[in-house]
């Protein structure tokens, strides 16, 4: 649901300035250093793209579903990390206080994440706990008025900058599954909590993931989110179908780009005396990719739609991020292809991107992890 489209276009066309004026600029400059500019961390504030998907009661923009694809659509044309950067604090490092926190806890975190005061992450992932989140090991043990942590999180994204952590950690060791999983917010700085070195990743460079270690980690009763044990990994999947689309979205975005510079690439370069886009081989692969990112984004497009209009979209937005996400990878490698040798190197952008979208069909549930999803709901619908 679009609420005011003439409101929605002003955001847009001031994202895409913003996109295509600095942060296009300054992709290389961040792929060398590893880091994103202060100057553009800024007006990334200023914006107010820490809080686009934050109630504006608590100083965000309150986007709708469809509204926050569309402007994850546009944010696709630059480089993964600028997004990871304040994605957290829109998606899982604040959805989860935002449905479920108690309304202290909401008070006090979701204006300080709106303005990008505070960075956010969230600590799901472990060492043994990837796909099967259920069975996370990170135990959270009852002391009077505190709780005690112990445990390390693995690939936290942005956990070297982060000022609070969403842990989920286990309350009951009783019960095995999601049952006895419980979700925190921890503040850094917290004693017994510390942050590992930075990951050396396959590319995203500038978008940060590092191990968060819990040692006798104590935190008030007052951190448990919304008060109540036992409901943490339910919290965690409530967020999955939002997150899950705006992957899905992102990744459009990307695959746009890329299938943009291949396109002129192919009109710019010349063999047997004429542009390479007039070969059929070539423009075969490209009406290829038009078509396949124009189904995603048609698939992306109804199922926020039906996700604003209160509808259960759990088959839909898995289907989407499934599809989007492999249709990204698929562009990516034509891309390459259509760049001949020139793919092969750092001066062209299809080289970066095409290490970068590789994550994509990962987190947010792997694209095999979406299969049984969708497999599943198939079957319990058709049992009735």
């Amino acid at each position: 649901m679009i609420r005011d489209q003439e409101t929605l276009d002003i955001l847009l066309d001031s994202i895409r300035n913003f996109v295509t004026n600095e942060l296009m600029p300054s992709e290389n400059e961040v792929a060398e250093t590893d880091q994103i500019p202060e100057r553009i961390v800024s007006q990334m504030r200023e914006m107010g793209l820490f809080g686009f998907c934050i109630p504006e009661e608590f100083g965000g923009l309150g986007l709708t579903m469809e509204e926050e694809v569309n402007v994850a659509f546009e944010l696709g044309h630059t480089s993964p990390a600028f997004r990871s950067l304040f994605g957290t604090n829109n998606g899982i490092g604040s959805q989860g206080i935002i449905i479920d926190g108690t309304p202290e806890q909401k008070a006090h975190y979701l204006p300080k994440l709106a303005t990008g005061e505070f960075i956010s992450s969230f600590c799901l992932t472990e060492p043994d706990a990837g796909s099967d989140a259920g069975s996370l090991k990170t135990t959270a043990k009852r002391d009077g008025d505190f709780y005690v942590l112990n445990g390390t999180k693995r690939f936290i994204t942005n956990a070297p900058h982060a000022d609070i952590f969403t842990v989920m950690a286990r309350t009951n060791p009783d019960i095995k599954g999601a049952g006895g999983i419980s979700a925190f917010i921890v503040e850094r700085g917290t004693p017994g909590l510390t942050v590992g070195k930075p990951d050396k990743k396959m590319g995203q460079k500038g978008s940060h993931t590092a191990d968060v270690i819990f040692e006798n980690c104590r935190i008030p009763v007052s951190q448990l989110i919304g008060g109540v044990e036992g409901v943490g990994f339910k919290t965690a999947m409530k967020v999955l179908d939002k997150g899950r689309l705006h992957i899905a979205a992102f990744s459009v975005g990307v695959a746009e780009r890329m299938l943009n510079d291949a396109l002129h690439y192919a009109l710019e370069r010349k063999q047997f005396g004429k542009p390479i886009a007039e070969f059929q081989l070539i423009q075969a692969m490209l009406a290829d990719s038009k078509a396949e990112i124009y189904a995603a984004k048609c698939m992306v497009i109804d199922a926020a739609r039906k996700r604003d209009e209160g509808k259960n979209v759990g088959t839909e937005a898995s289907c989407a991020k499934m599809f989007a996400t492999e249709t990204c990878g698929r562009v990516a490698d034509r891309a390459v292809q259509i760049h001949g040798g020139a793919g092969y190197v750092s001066e062209y952008s299809i080289e970066r991107f095409y290490r970068d979208v590789r994550l994509f069909r990962i987190y947010e549930g792997t694209t095999q992890i979406q299969q049984l999803v969708i497999s599943r709901n198939m079957i319990k619908e058709a049992q009735g």
